[in-house]
């Protein structure tokens, strides 16, 4: 409707803003489709090992897709070629809502949950992403978007994934919208953690990460990085997420895509290529066929937090679930 729709003013502000109207708003659905090309990049992506070749090699007898590659898939779409990140990524009819500006926007927290086992590709199928907003909140002059959805085919009605996701717009709030739910921190355990992950970035990590379609200019462009404020280029968050959920499969899921049940992390600190990144992660119960491990990554050398709040499941070995 015309009357939810803000206005911006001769300020650069916006009028008619009311962030309680967009709780519920469904967004239009988003057409995507992947290849068996696409998974394995992935995986490359991410820092898979040669040990794990059923990631990396289309005639493995168990090639799989990494359990977290649908993350991506709303931005790529149908895409085969590059294409236009910062415009395809403005969100401007959400009721009530100003439009996301994606070069002051960035992830808050990611999540993912595993229905069932996603195809090495979607040859055969009609995927779509299906999100709607939870909430939209007010907090220390950010506006911040809570969001969840599913990947679909809608040709059979089969939910592969639950995605869940908070964007912060930086300096978009102040419009004296609700403040938001608080949400549980995730306690990290005092004693030796179970495992370790350590993986050493490259300075090309970031430009071969957004060929999985996360083209921002700021994983590639010095001076787009440092006219957000940063030294330079950086990492795509969702580069660190991945390459720690790599991490937690391999050290404490033998590398089995299908014990893989639902993963969510928090954005802390930007990560820099050519930084060391060090997941260390704790299983604080088992219970119900799955073990719950809470995880938290840094950076080696400075050791600011890179992901926080940590929280993955995976099945239990030899679980029937």
């Amino acid at each position: 409707m015309a009357s939810d729709k803000p206005v911006k003013n001769a300020s650069g502000r916006y009028d008619n803003v009311d962030f309680r109207k967009a709780a519920g708003y469904k967004f239009p659905p988003i057409k995507c489709s992947y290849n068996r090309r696409d998974v394995l990049l992935f995986a490359n992506a991410i820092g898979v090992q040669k040990d794990e070749l059923h990631f990396l090699y289309e005639l493995h007898p168990k090639f799989a897709a990494f359990p977290t590659f649908p993350i991506n898939l709303a931005f790529k779409q149908t895409d085969q070629d590059v294409f236009d990140f910062i415009a395809r990524n403005i969100t401007g009819d959400v009721p009530g809502v100003p439009p996301f500006d994606p070069q002051r926007s960035v992830d808050g927290e990611r999540g993912i949950e595993i229905l069932r086992p996603l195809p090495v590709s979607s040859e055969g199928l009609d995927l779509e992403i299906q999100n709607k907003v939870i909430g939209v909140y007010d907090k220390g002059g950010a506006m911040i978007m809570e969001t969840e959805g599913e990947l679909a085919d809608v040709k059979t009605n089969t939910v592969y994934v639950k995605l869940t996701s908070t964007a912060f717009g930086i300096g978009q709030g102040g419009y004296g919208g609700p403040k938001g739910p608080s949400k549980p921190v995730v306690s990290i355990p005092k004693r030796t953690p179970d495992a370790v992950h350590t993986y050493k970035t490259t300075p090309e990590v970031a430009l071969l990460y957004r060929l999985c379609g996360d083209y921002n200019p700021m994983h590639a462009d010095e001076e787009f990085g440092k006219r957000a404020g940063y030294k330079g280029s950086i990492l795509q968050g969702l580069g660190t997420w991945n390459i720690a959920a790599h991490g937690i499969l391999k050290e404490l899921g033998d590398s089995d895509p299908a014990r893989f049940k639902s993963y969510n992390a928090r954005f802390k600190s930007v990560v820099y290529p050519g930084d060391e990144l060090e997941t260390k992660m704790w299983v604080i119960k088992s219970e119900g066929g799955y073990d719950h491990i809470v995880f938290e990554t840094i950076v080696k050398g400075d050791g600011r937090v890179a992901l926080s709040n940590g929280y993955a499941l995976l099945k239990q070995k030899g679980s029937k679930l």
